[in-house]
C-alpha cells in the first residue's frame, strides 16, 4: 500500500502542476483582456490586451483554437504581421496589444487567446469572439434594390397581361360580330336571288 501511495503522490504531483499552470498563466496583473467580443457579420472589431511594462519587449501573439496549447497562430508582433483579415499592434508605450479583425464572418466566431511570449512558460488570456447575424450594410442594400427593381417589373408586366387579355377578348368579339354579319348578309343576298329567280320563272 505504501508503494501505491508513492506512485500515486508520484503521478498526482505532475498533474496538479499541468492545472495549475494554465489557472495562473493568465495573471490579471500581467494581460488583461475582455472575456467576451461580441460584433455583428460583416463588420469589424477590436480587442486591447492591456501587458505588464516588463513584457514591452517581448513577442505578442493572437492565436485560435478552443484549447490555448493546439491554438493556431493568426497574427504576430514585432512586424504587425497579418493575415487578411487580421492585424495586431503592439503599443509599447502605453502597454498595450490592439488586435483588429475586420469583414466578420460567421465561422469566425471562436475562442481566441492574446499571448505574450516569454522563457518558460506564456502568458495568455481567452477571448471568446461572438458574431451576431447578418446586419443593413451598404453592400446588403443593392439586393433590396434590385428586389424593388424586380417587383416594378412584375407589376409592370401583370398590368402587360391584363392589356393583352383584353385586346384578345376585343378581337375574338369583334371577329364573331364580322362573321355574324357576314353570315346575316350572305343569307339576304341568297333570299334576294331566290325571290329573283322566282319572278323570272314565275
Amino acid at each position: 500500500m505504501r508503494i501505491s501511495g508513492s506512485l500515486f503522490g508520484f503521478f498526482k504531483a505532475p498533474l496538479l502542476f499541468i492545472f495549475w499552470l494554465p489557472k495562473h498563466s493568465a495573471d490579471p496583473d500581467q494581460l488583461k483582456a475582455p472575456k467576451v467580443v461580441r460584433a455583428a457579420y460583416g463588420e469589424s472589431l477590436i480587442v486591447p490586451c492591456h501587458y505588464d511594462p516588463q513584457f514591452r519587449n517581448s513577442t505578442k501573439y493572437w492565436c485560435r483554437g478552443p484549447i490555448y496549447e493546439l491554438c493556431k497562430i493568426i497574427a504576430k508582433t514585432p512586424k504587425q504581421r497579418k493575415n487578411d483579415r487580421c492585424s495586431i499592434a503592439d503599443d509599447k508605450e502605453a502597454g498595450v496589444v490592439t488586435v483588429t479583425m475586420t469583414a466578420l464572418r460567421r465561422r469566425d466566431a471562436d475562442m481566441y487567446w492574446c499571448v505574450v511570449a516569454r522563457p518558460g512558460r506564456n502568458i495568455f488570456t481567452g477571448v471568446k469572439i461572438i458574431v451576431s447575424n447578418a446586419v443593413i450594410s451598404p453592400t446588403s442594400a443593392v439586393p433590396e434594390t434590385t428586389s424593388e427593381t424586380n417587383k416594378d417589373k412584375t407589376r409592370w408586366w401583370e398590368a402587360l397581361r391584363w392589356i393583352i387579355f383584353l385586346s384578345l377578348v376585343f378581337s375574338v368579339v369583334v371577329v364573331h360580330i364580322v362573321a355574324w354579319k357576314l353570315k346575316a348578309a350572305r343569307k339576304v343576298w341568297h333570299r334576294n336571288v331566290s325571290e329573283k329567280t322566282a319572278n323570272i320563272y314565275g
